[in-house]
């Protein structure tokens, strides 16, 4: 799932997923897995029980459907919360799960905690 179409989304992701392999002694870094209802982009799993878990998604920001890269974020957020990524993590037993997502239009990137 993480080669295919050429596209800007992949091009983000695959740059960030080269940058968080390097904590693959602490974490299980998995990319385009099924979670809840659909695919998240990134995961990071701690090996670690007690540890912290996240979640990575990236949006480009879609000319047809948002205006700024706010709108962008929000529909990243909505996504997450509504294919209910964290579920595979809360099932098996992780409780500090901190999502992140991140929007891009060309050169400009926003990104927010939630």
């Amino acid at each position: 799932m993480d080669v295919g179409k050429n596209t800007a989304e992949n091009f983000y992701h695959a740059f960030v997923l080269g940058l968080l392999v390097g904590l693959r002694d602490t974490y299980y870094v998995n990319s385009n897995r099924e979670s809840g209802f659909g695919r998240y982009d990134i995961m990071l799993e701690p090996k670690e029980k007690n540890g912290n878990s996240f979640i990575f998604e990236f949006k480009v920001l879609e000319d047809d459907r948002e205006k700024t890269l706010e709108d962008t974020i929000e529909n990243a957020k909505k996504q997450i919360e509504e294919r209910k990524y964290e579920e595979d993590l809360q099932m098996r037993g992780f409780t500090n799960i901190t999502k992140i997502v991140f929007a891009f239009r060309g050169k400009e990137a926003k990104m927010q905690v939630i």
